[in-house]
């Protein structure tokens, strides 16, 4: 993967009162470099119980490529390029949901708990044209 077609990917997930803020970091941690810095939030549910944001934002290049490589070993890396259509919104970001569980085992499989926000380099700035990118990327993958 010669260039990366995305300016930037961030990744996030929620630490909920019932969980271990620690696991919960080393499963967002799977998709991220080594020692990579994680950003933290606190706020409140509904109920009053803490929620802890997680989040981390790659830029660097190769960074982003080792985000890629994580999101490569899918096993149905091929449905997602069959959804593209419906993960790239208008503002050209691509979406994709991880199984946080699985995450925290150091397995990425598609799921709910890790959020992947990617913003595709496309220009003129249009979904189709990033939409055409995010596919030749994966495919490349």
């Amino acid at each position: 993967m010669s260039s990366v077609p995305f300016h930037y990917v961030d990744v996030r997930t929620f630490c909920y009162a019932t969980e271990d803020e620690k696991r919960v970091e080393q499963a967002l941690r799977t998709f991220l470099p080594e020692e990579y810095e994680v950003e933290r939030a606190t706020s409140e549910g509904h109920y009053g119980d803490r929620i802890v944001v997680l989040s981390a934002r790659v830029e660097n290049a190769d960074d982003v490529r080792h985000v890629l490589s994580q999101v490569a070993a899918m096993d149905d890396i091929d449905t997602v390029k069959a959804e593209l259509d419906d993960r790239v919104d208008d503002n050209c970001s691509f979406f994709l949901t991880f199984d946080k569980q699985a995450a925290f085992g150091g397995d990425v499989r598609r799921g709910d708990g890790i959020t992947m926000r990617a913003k595709v380099e496309a220009y003129p700035a249009k979904r189709e044209k990033a939409v055409e990118n995010a596919r030749a990327l994966l495919d490349e993958l």
